[in-house]
């Protein structure tokens, strides 16, 4: 089942700049780009491919990074959710402290169970396969050294778990949909944590805790770098699909861009 905030926002203006490769997004690196020898990776939110908010991430952290940036299909083009139903179900007020009231917790309910077959097909096991084969694929193909991948929402939570897979050598995870702390404590790459101040999925206990892990590994043969940061006034779902018409939410949605952005500068 999706969190309260997976099925709501907005679709960010503006036009895709890149081209569809093998049924994937691509944004190839700017001319004049000093490597070719490492790319990023960007796994959606649920709504997959068609909102076209995922590609122009890609188009920008391209152009901020200066390298090919790749947004596969997870959902081989039935995501489980379409952009018709971004409408919200709760009241997108900008305020973290709103809650959803019963009739709405009962909408959320109902969209699921209609989606349930779709979301069975969106499991782990089908999608991390899925995307493992895509960057064995590209690295292979395109012959990247490094490979970094921002994940949002249900592709924060992909992000996590490829985190100790040994097909990532960098990962940004976004809000992500995921409550296991144990899949956490596996990363073994340098993490960099967008998170937003109210959450129903990556709650604060959770985030302070994933935190405290990360943090007792200093000085320790299994540190890795890492950095949480926290965006105020912003709920689930900011840095992929925010209400720009709300004051704050533009800043934090660009500002999460440049923290993936410098992120991979940093880590690639």
């Amino acid at each position: 089942m999706a969190c309260e905030h997976c099925t709501q926002g907005y679709i960010v203006p503006g036009q895709p700049q890149g081209k569809m490769v093998n049924g994937a997004y691509l944004h190839p690196a700017p001319q004049g780009s000093i490597t070719k020898s490492r790319a990023i990776v960007i796994f959606t939110d649920i709504f997959g491919l068609p909102l076209k908010n995922c590609k122009l991430i890609a188009d920008a952290l391209s152009s901020r990074v200066g390298c090919d940036v790749w947004v596969p299909d997870l959902f081989e083009g039935k995501p489980p959710f379409t952009t018709d139903e971004l409408v919200p179900i709760l009241p997108d007020t900008g305020k973290p402290d709103d809650r959803m009231g019963l009739l709405r917790k009962l909408r959320l309910i109902l969209l699921g169970l209609s989606r349930a077959l779709r979301l069975y097909r969106a499991r782990p096991a089908v999608v991390d396969a899925r995307a493992i084969a895509f960057l064995k694929g590209i690295r292979k193909e395109r012959m990247y050294e490094t490979v970094g991948a921002v994940g949002y929402c249900f592709g924060g939570a992909l992000a996590i778990r490829l985190g100790s897979g040994n097909v990532l050598d960098s990962i940004v995870v976004c809000h992500p949909t995921h409550r296991s702390l144990s899949t956490i404590q596996a990363i073994n790459i340098p993490t960099s944590w967008v998170c937003a101040e109210s959450d129903t999925s990556f709650t604060k206990d959770l985030r302070d805790e994933s935190e405290r892990i990360f943090a007792a590994r200093k000085d320790k043969p299994e540190y890795v770098d890492y950095e949480f940061k926290d965006y105020r006034g912003t709920v689930h779902g900011f840095a992929a699909r925010p209400n720009i018409a709300i004051s704050g939410l533009l800043e934090a949605y660009q500002g999460a861009l440049q923290q993936a952005g410098a992120w991979f500068d940093k880590t690639l």
